[in-house]
């Protein structure tokens, strides 16, 4: 750019030279042709002058040149100070771009930052809000602590001694009566296979008894030891008649155990338990746990036909795998039920010895049998909680044993020996809670030989051969069930369900020997016989009408409601009604079915 500008300049010098110089020239020729015709006026007119000189001439030229020279140094004036602009310029072009550029830098930087910042706003405003939902978590969490703290100390649920709880865990006081149509001369305990016949004097007599004997007193005590957890649980009602027990004036009857057990349990899992509750075949709510059994809501304190179930003595040890499933092996109380001797006859053939009534001196009801038993009965049983029911299986083994005397009708011991036989089943127990927990299903059912007495009805274990020797019945029962919690304090219930035994059927020469045998009796059973002449009588039976027993089933609805439940106990009212059949075996005249209506209201009130 620079050599450029110099370059012009030259030309410009150049050029104004020549001009000067052909402009000299022009002028002198003019001035020279002025003069000639100036001087020829003067001639004419005036004197001549005298002619310009070189001197001023040159001196002309140099003042051209120097005014010249000055325009030139005015150029370069302005293009130094042009080059110094644009200089200027491009250095304020780069300033600019490197601001730009910086700018840019800086606003990717803020961009960022601005990006981060509203990052941890967020993040901020969520941890406000979990601080918030947090505080309130802390709060919600003092203030019931400190309700519990001050409930605990208003209205303790358990009482502190010497480092256990002890806590009324089960207990109520009860009010109930009983209704039924044929009366049994019992209380709101159905002896279920004793139902009468039409022929019967008392099946033609309805019957309302009333009685707050099935009140319970429940105490549970716990205590830590290390790993372990020690527990001991008493229960008992007055569902137990002695001797002098009546219900003429005073309602004296005798205060029964129920339950009293022991137990220790490790956290893991390991549990043992140790006295008399209920039977290992009995279904829980709670895998294998003692006290979550799951009877079924009848006022009835037999329970439902079909329902397997005994309360005795046992020892038991289970092992709780995560409150998913468990496993459990339990000795339990041996008994032996059976109707008469199957057959046997009281003259002739063999007799046979395998109870007696019980002896005072030895603690025992002498008004009851007790049977000689070989070894205790054997429980085992898995449970299953996989998050959607309840699921058991379990087996029961039984031995019976009795004594033998071939030659019991021509008075001899010849030939005695003793007898055993084995009897034992299987069960199983599912129930399923649908319609978000409103409805509750449940199936039960125990089927086996010699089982009889693990159900409600209390069917015969055993039945004799022609020799002597015991015959485990084969049989069972079964029941379903269906528990609606219609509202918070409504709860409604169906069951229906049956024990059932099968016939075993011997024959010797023309004698019918066995259970369910056809030549027994029947043809008299609707049919009612007047009672001794003279006065009152107890009732009793129709004459020729002894068949076995078959089946005993039972339909029940009731509900249960609420009228108070919270931190000072339960308040409750109920009605069941239970319609009865039992059906015999057939017999001489037939197979008669005895039935019966029943109806139960309760009143009762549960310690919290």
């Amino acid at each position: 750019m620079k050599l450029l500008l110099r370059s012009g300049l030259a030309c410009l010098l150049s050029g104004g030279m020549l001009m000067a110089q052909s402009s000299g020239t022009s002028q002198s020729a003019t001035s020279a042709k002025t003069r000639t015709t100036r001087t020829a006026a003067r001639r004419r007119t005036a004197p001549a002058a005298s002619e310009p000189s070189i001197a001023s001439q040159l001196q002309e030229l140099r003042e051209m040149l120097a005014s010249q020279q000055r325009q030139i140094q005015q150029l370069q004036n302005q293009l130094a100070a042009r080059d110094q602009q644009i200089q200027q310029t491009q250095q304020a072009s780069a300033d600019a771009n490197a601001k730009a550029a910086e700018a840019l830098s800086k606003s990717n930087e803020a961009q960022t930052a601005n990006n981060d910042a509203n990052t941890q706003v967020a993040s901020l405003k969520e941890t406000v809000s979990s601080l918030k939902a947090s505080d309130q978590s802390i709060s919600d969490s003092i203030k019931a602590e400190q309700k519990k703290v001050n409930d605990a100390v208003e209205s303790p649920t358990t009482v502190r001694f010497k480092g256990i709880t002890i806590s009324p865990t089960g207990s109520f006081i009860a009010a109930e009566t009983i209704w039924r149509q044929r009366g049994l001369a019992a209380d709101v305990n159905t002896p279920f296979s004793s139902i009468p016949f039409n022929g019967a004097q008392n099946g033609n007599l309805s019957e309302f008894n009333a009685s707050g004997r099935q009140s319970r007193i429940a105490l549970l005590a716990e205590g830590k030891v290390g790993s372990l957890t020690l527990r001991g649980y008493y229960e008992s009602d007055w569902l137990s008649a002695g001797t002098t027990s009546n219900s003429n004036e005073s309602n004296s009857y005798t205060n029964r155990q129920r339950q009293i057990f022991a137990q220790v349990q490790s956290d893991s899992g390991w549990i043992f338990t140790g006295g008399q509750m209920w039977s290992l075949a009995t279904e829980t709510k709670s895998l294998l746990d003692n006290r979550s059994e799951n009877l079924p809501m009848t006022i009835d304190s037999q329970y439902n036909a079909g329902f397997s179930w005994e309360r005795q003595y046992g020892a038991r040890i289970v092992k709780d795998f995560g409150k998913k499933a468990a496993i459990g092996f339990a000795v339990e109380e041996p008994q032996t039920l059976t109707v008469g001797g199957g057959g046997l006859s009281t003259t002739t053939g063999p007799g046979v010895v395998y109870q007696l009534p019980g002896t005072l001196g030895g603690l025992l009801n002498n008004q009851a049998n007790y049977s000689f038993n070989l070894c205790p009965d054997f429980v085992a049983k898995a449970a299953f909680e996989p998050g959607w029911g309840h699921y058991e299986i379990y087996g029961i083994a039984r031995f019976f044993r009795d004594r033998v005397y071939p030659n019991a009708g021509t008075k001899s011991t010849a030939g005695v020996f003793n007898s055993t036989a084995n009897g034992g089943g299987i069960g199983g127990n599912i129930r399923v809670s649908t319609f978000h927990k409103k409805l509750d299903v449940g199936l039960h059912v125990l089927a086996g030989a010699g089982v009889g007495r693990y159900g409600s009805s209390t069917l015969a274990d055993v039945t004799f051969k022609p020799d002597g020797s015991f015959e485990p019945l084969r049989g069972g029962s079964a029941l379903g069930s269906l528990e609606l919690h219609a509202t918070p304090k409504l709860d409604i219930f169906g069951y229906y369900g049956g024990d059932y035994a099968q016939r075993a059927l011997y024959k010797v020469g023309t004698t019918q020997l066995g259970y369910g045998r056809p030549t027994l009796a029947s043809a008299g059973c609707s049919t009612e016989i007047a009672p001794t002449a003279g006065g009152a009588s107890t009732a009793i039976g129709p004459a020729n009408c002894n068949p076995d027993t078959r089946a005993v089933k039972e339909l029940s609805l009731g509900y249960w409601y609420d009228f108070y439940k919270g931190n000072r106990g339960r308040l409750r009212q109920a009605v069941q009604y239970s319609y009865f059949t039992k059906d015999t075996w057939r017999g001489t005249g037939g197979s008669p079915t005895a039935v019966d209506n029943m109806v139960w209201t309760s009143f009762r009130y549960y310690l919290p």
